[in-house]
């Protein structure tokens, strides 16, 4: 028989999100459930349970731990761009890369088409935070920056769930949708900067 060390309840909490990440990424959103997660960080279907409450909790908690991570990268992304250090597609590669490379687009697809839609609750909040946070005291700027994390975030999501069959079925490189994106905003910095909304 062997013994578990026992974790913090924080320190379990993280390792089952991170555990539920990789699962993500490996293999997909239908991927990550209780049995899987806990099965990868040696704790039992209870101990998950106990953290989540329900795969359904699951999901939600990990949409949660990706937005606040993803939109923490971005928003410093962001911050460097506006100090004249990184560039607008920096902010597009991360954007795009969340929806894509880290499993953001297939685990909102998911979650919408299983019926867990309130599970897509902290990804929206946790965009509006960052949004909020950014968006300078200007009247006219913030919502500037809204339409821009619009545009961005949908832009990311089609991408990350049907752009390299669209682009290729349209004779596209794949980064087509990427250079877009990073054009519109470019665009959009340009015309704030100037003080043309």
């Amino acid at each position: 028989m062997s013994i578990r060390k026992r974790l913090p309840s924080d320190e379990s909490r993280r390792a089952a999100l991170e555990a539920a990440r990789a699962l993500l990424i490996e293999s997909g959103p239908q991927s990550v459930t209780l049995k899987a997660v806990a099965g990868r960080i040696g704790r039992t279907h209870a101990n998950l349970l106990h953290h989540f409450g329900s795969a359904s909790g699951l999901q939600k908690a990990l949409a949660a731990y990706l937005a606040q991570t993803v939109c923490a990268v971005i928003a410093d992304a962001v911050r460097a761009n506006r100090a004249g250090i990184g560039s607008a597609r920096e902010v597009v590669d991360l954007t795009f890369d969340a929806f894509d490379r880290e499993g953001a687009g297939a685990l909102a697809s998911w979650m919408l088409l299983s019926g867990n839609e309130d599970a897509l609750d902290p990804i929206f909040e946790a965009i509006r935070n960052l949004v909020q946070e950014l968006a300078p005291g200007h009247s006219d700027e913030p919502l500037v920056m809204h339409r821009d994390t619009l545009m961005l975030v949908l832009l990311a999501l089609g991408d990350a769930l049907m752009g390299q069959q669209l682009t290729r079925s349209l004779g596209l490189p794949r980064e087509q949708a990427r250079a877009v994106a990073e054009k519109l905003l470019a665009d959009s910095l340009a015309r704030a900067k100037t003080g043309a909304a």
